[in-house]
């Protein structure tokens, strides 16, 4: 239980959501359920939340060849496609569940709102695959859009990296990796309510319960399926904020909700980013939950942060033509 009455601070909108969410899927991710039940319930709750939004000109799936086998991807060309750089989006879901499905609203709201073809990444869920499997393979998606940008519609072969909660941390790693390995250059981070290393911190002791299923025991849980050994969680592929953030770190929006016991990742991101001169843009989202970027069907806040964060993506990728 959280140590502060998070229930109490919530929008009433934002309350609304949640109690039908509750309806729609039941006890949210029950730390008790095994991971397929985790995994149905989570994409039997977000059917709902994917009705309507942005109609796309054309939407295709695909694989490409990764590291460990090929990797799903979904292709979403927007109706006013734009000659941009290309947007790859990484689901959030704890590294445990989630989908290109899952996230379809989202993708398709930023590819309508930024004009860029929206990359989603459909890779591989944990425990099956451990760390770093999934941050290889959204590196892998990176690097054959930009070498097959012609053939897949996508202008120029330039690329950039959107993601939420476990896929903010996965498109920032990707980053980096890339940066260290020789790939192509990244050119805007889009990073919603991210895990990026912090093991303790204040809104780890204030916020978090069932209403988000981001208690510590979940948050250990997912850590728990992703890693194969405790040095794990010392990995620049995992704690981000370890890592060499001062040189290959491409402009970057960054949303937290002030709820969410993630908040303090995000705050101290922006702080490193300051401190190495990256531009970079933190939102803190009063009132919601983490997760709340999926229920723009009913949340201002929701349509607000993406239509920020396509502007974002737009002005600083035009800056660099």
């Amino acid at each position: 239980m959280s140590a502060v009455d998070v229930l109490a601070r919530l929008t009433p909108r934002m309350r609304e959501v949640l109690a039908l969410q509750e309806r729609l899927q039941g006890p949210a991710l029950a730390p008790d359920a095994t991971v397929r039940e985790q995994r149905c319930r989570y994409a039997t709750e977000r059917v709902y939340w994917n009705e309507g939004g942005p109609r796309m000109a054309r939407t295709v799936d695909d694989t490409v060849a990764g590291p460990y086998g090929p990797v799903r991807i979904r292709r979403y060309h927007p109706v006013r496609q734009s000659d941009g750089v290309a947007l790859l989006y990484v689901h959030g879901g704890g590294f445990v569940v989630g989908s290109l499905d899952t996230h379809d609203r989202i993708m398709r709201a930023l590819a309508d709102a930024t004009g860029a073809v929206v990359v989603g990444v459909d890779y591989a869920l944990s425990p099956e695959a451990k760390l770093p499997q999934a941050v290889e393979e959204c590196a892998a998606v990176a690097r054959h859009v930009a070498e097959h940008a012609d053939e897949l519609g996508v202008t120029g072969g330039r690329v950039a990296f959107a993601g939420d909660s476990g896929g903010a941390n996965l498109a920032l790693a990707a980053t980096l990796w890339l940066r260290d390995h020789g790939g192509p250059v990244v050119e805007s981070l889009l990073l919603y309510y991210g895990l990026f290393g912090l093991r303790d911190s204040v809104s780890r002791r204030l916020f978090g319960g069932a209403w988000d299923g981001l208690a510590p025991e979940d948050l250990d849980g997912y850590l728990a399926a992703y890693t194969s050994d405790p040095e794990d969680l010392r990995s620049p592929s995992l704690d981000c904020l370890s890592a060499d953030l001062s040189q290959g770190v491409p402009p970057t929006y960054l949303v937290a909700s002030a709820l969410d016991p993630l908040l303090d990742d995000s705050r101290a991101l922006a702080a490193l980013l300051a401190a190495h001169g990256v531009e970079h843009r933190l939102h803190v989202v009063d009132g919601v939950l983490h997760g709340f970027l999926h229920h723009s069907r009913m949340l201002p806040e929701a349509r607000q942060v993406l239509a920020e964060g396509a502007a974002f993506h737009r002005r600083v990728t035009a800056a660099l033509v």
